[in-house]
């Protein structure tokens, strides 16, 4: 076989060769681009289903803060929330502390709030623990006066599930007060008057016959060390001392002690309908 023969064969097998690679380098591309696009698909498919299932959990917790808005009446509409490593102590236990600044604000029914407040996190070998270390509440309208009285004392017990458990029920008996308030002031406009308008927590009785006669109905919203809210009214007397004098069977001097048995026995709106009425018939 002549030189130019073979080179020529050598040649032809080089370039068979050579096909080969270039087939078996377009199966492996083909596979390559055949497992990419499975896994995209795939991932595209992980990703609908991600993101329908955060869709769906979202929708349901709007609507578990929507029923708890509507049965509470408390709204929070701003948050925000800071956090700051304090230090980490390393000694026979591992110590890290980190202090959490929040701020929030919201309303309960007419009532507005704005929180400000610090939760220190400690953790010591994998157990958390935290407590508030600083509470700061401004409430309105400050008219209120009881609003800054809770406000404070919700400070000093720095117990925001005392503050909001309390809230909602402190104001409902203001809005009930006031309602009631102005509900006898309508009815009675001659004999009753509210020194403060509705959002005052003192009623007066005048009598239009008897100039100096007055009675005062004191209602205050009070609530105790566990959160429990319940309102307590007193019936005081402004009559002149000759009067007093007179009152030979002491009707004036027991008249307070008289009206809580009333409020005992027909509750807050029938007493205060019978002591009115009682007070005007005597003045007529």
């Amino acid at each position: 076989m002549d030189p130019e023969t073979r080179e020529l064969r050598v040649l032809e097998a080089e370039v068979a060769a050579l096909q080969r690679e270039c087939r078996m380098l377009q199966k492996s591309v083909e596979k390559t681009s055949g497992a990419r696009k499975s896994f995209q698909k795939t991932s595209q498919t992980d990703s609908g289903k991600s993101l329908t299932d955060l869709e769906s959990q979202l929708g349901r917790l709007r609507s578990e803060l929507s029923f708890l808005s509507k049965l509470t009446g408390i709204n929070i509409r701003n948050y925000s929330k800071v956090e700051d490593t304090v230090n980490t102590e390393v000694t026979e236990k591992d110590t890290k502390k980190v202090l959490q600044r929040h701020r929030l604000s919201g309303n309960c029914n007419m009532v507005t709030f704005q929180l400000e407040f610090q939760v220190l996190e400690i953790e010591t070998e994998g157990k958390l623990s935290s407590i508030i270390t600083d509470l700061s509440i401004i409430m309105e309208p400050t008219e209120y006066s009881e609003l800054s009285e809770f406000a404070s004392r919700a400070e000093e017990k720095r117990d925001l599930l005392w503050f909001f458990r309390s809230l909602h029920f402190f104001v409902e008996w203001y809005e009930y007060r006031e309602n009631t308030f102005k509900h006898f002031k309508e009815k009675y406009p001659d004999s009753v008057y509210l020194s403060e308008g509705t959002c005052s927590h003192c009623m007066e009785i005048h009598s239009a016959r008897q100039p100096g006669f007055e009675l005062v109905i004191v209602w205050r919203i009070q609530i105790d060390d566990e959160g429990k809210v319940f309102p307590k009214l007193d019936l005081l007397t402004k009559v002149p001392e000759r009067a007093m004098e007179l009152d030979k069977n002491r009707v004036i001097e027991t008249a307070p002690l008289s009206f809580r048995s009333l409020l005992g026995v027909l509750g807050i709106e029938a007493a205060l309908d019978s002591l009115i009425r009682l007070f005007s018939a005597e003045n007529n």
